[in-house]
């Protein structure tokens, strides 16, 4: 059997590339957002954009998110399947009337007369000394409305897989990139695929206790499994989520009642953060097969500091993860 062809990039080539393919296989695909296009992206996600395919196609915007999400809603409406960039997930709150109340709703209220196929790209996260209105991870806000799906890819298979999957959908899809995994390289196939959205992936096998996060803390959570087998010998089991809606609750509960110990890592603030449904979920589904209760590892609850010593503080690391496995398992 022949082997794929496979090249290696970066999760900022993989996103440019699967914005490139949507651009050249569906005339009704058109980007934009604040820079996009002659400033070729505050991450240089979009460098060479404007050039290969015009003003009309790579459209830059005033700095009013509220009127970008509102014009790409109406485009979307009326049958193109805009891309957005909002510059960092901490922007969206000035657009939250027109994510929430009108992208989110207007298929279901229409009684599916209009479909809104719109993908906004945005970045998450913090670590990057950006202080505390920049440092937010509020994917897990939106992962709570109905009518949206919110995807986080920790590598740029996925990146590629995900937004392929994102464009395509005929419904509003939050695509967020954390700020510091666009250099993280990987290994990515030549052949056409896609990643389903909602599809959790199992990233490292294990039987001893089950590390479950996305995004950048799905690539921590590597880290801790390596560190806790070098250790003591344990196997932890990774499940990158991937999704976090529609999240991906029989890869999750499958994994609790196999290892009867599950971590839950998630980046943004301890109380109210996306780690607390995924508690009540394994509670719910798999309470007799625990050990122990669900343990999170999550943001503490106050703004990013700006000191780089004090933000890192702020945030799980791979050694809070293995600390707590540690701690609350005796692993």
């Amino acid at each position: 059997m022949m082997e794929r062809p496979v090249a290696e990039i970066t999760i900022r080539e993989a996103v440019a590339r699967g914005l490139r393919e949507a651009l050249d296989r569906d005339d009704r695909v058109f980007l934009m957002g604040e820079d996009i296009g002659r400033y070729e992206g505050s991450y240089a996600v979009t460098r060479g954009f404007l050039a290969d395919y015009g003003p009309d196609r790579v459209r830059d915007t005033p700095i009013a998110e509220s009127v970008i999400v509102g014009s790409a809603i109406g485009a979307a409406m009326g049958g193109l399947r805009p891309v957005v960039e909002v510059m960092t997930i901490n922007f969206m709150l000035l657009a939250m009337d027109q994510v929430v109340n009108h992208a989110a709703k207007l298929r279901y209220m229409s009684n599916g007369q209009f479909s809104i196929p719109l993908t906004i790209r945005t970045v998450t996260g913090g670590g990057g000394q950006l202080g505390a209105t920049h440092s937010q991870s509020l994917e897990g806000w939106f992962a709570s409305v109905p009518g949206l799906k919110v995807v986080a890819p920790s590598t740029p298979y996925d990146a590629l897989g995900l937004l392929r999957s994102a464009v395509a959908d005929d419904n509003p899809v939050i695509y967020a990139e954390h700020a510091l995994l666009y250099g993280v390289r990987g290994e990515v196939p030549d052949d056409w695929y896609d990643v389903p959205i909602g599809s959790a992936a199992v990233r490292r096998a294990g039987k001893d206790v089950t590390i479950v996060a996305s995004s950048r803390m799905a690539r921590f959570a590597e880290e801790a499994a390596a560190a806790l087998m070098e250790k003591s010998g344990h196997e932890a089991e990774v499940i990158d989520l991937r999704t976090l809606r529609p999240l991906d609750t029989g890869t999750i509960v499958e994994s609790a009642r196999k290892t009867g110990r599950v971590v839950v890592v998630d980046e943004a603030w301890r109380t109210g953060g996306f780690a607390g449904e995924i508690v009540s979920t394994v509670q719910e589904e798999a309470f007799d097969d625990l050990d122990g209760p669900v343990v999170r590892v999550s943001g503490a609850n106050l703004p990013a500091p700006y000191s780089r010593k004090l933000e890192a503080a702020v945030y799980p690391s791979p050694e809070r993860i293995l600390q707590a496995i540690e701690r609350n398992f005796g692993l």
